[in-house]
């Protein structure tokens, strides 16, 4: 089915690799915050992403539906279905790359979150229309839940 098709809002939260703490906390925290302002995320991840955010949550409080990361972008891609936000969590350069190749085949506003030692220095990596949101965040979630609380005022009420 097309996201494109419904009146709902979706919003992708796209998990690469889970090397850095912050990442599943924050991910099912933006996933309650979304749910809360009536858009249904859908978190797309590497298989061990999905596996930590599953045993995170086992009674699907917050999480709704997950995806493999791979098989989304192919459906993306292929126009077979679409969102209206995308969050990208970033920690290295291959997040970096995931945000970029969403910025070109999603519709998607793009929200690029960089978090880890060095956030601040993959922010200048960044070539691409999307907005940044960055924080050294390695174990203490809380500088990029500030920042993510700051942009999630005005980013849910656009489009």
């Amino acid at each position: 089915m097309s996201e494109k098709n419904t009146s709902e809002k979706t919003a992708l939260i796209l998990l690469g690799c889970p090397q850095v703490p912050v990442q599943t906390s924050m991910a099912l925290y933006l996933a309650y915050g979304l749910s809360q302002r009536g858009i249904r995320p859908v978190v797309a991840g590497t298989t061990a992403a999905r596996r930590l955010m599953e045993v995170a949550d086992p009674d699907r409080h917050y999480l709704g539906e997950m995806a493999d990361l791979d098989a989304t972008i192919d459906e993306i891609t292929g126009k077979v279905r679409d969102f209206d936000l995308c969050f990208v969590f970033i920690h290295n350069d291959s997040g970096v790359a995931y945000a970029g190749t969403m910025a070109y085949i999603s519709r998607a506003r793009l929200y690029a979150l960089l978090f880890g030692e060095h956030a601040e220095d993959l922010a200048g990596e960044i070539e691409f229309p999307c907005e940044v949101i960055a924080a050294k965040a390695v174990h203490n979630p809380m500088p990029l839940k500030r920042r993510l609380d700051e942009v999630m005022q005005w980013a849910v009420s656009k489009r």
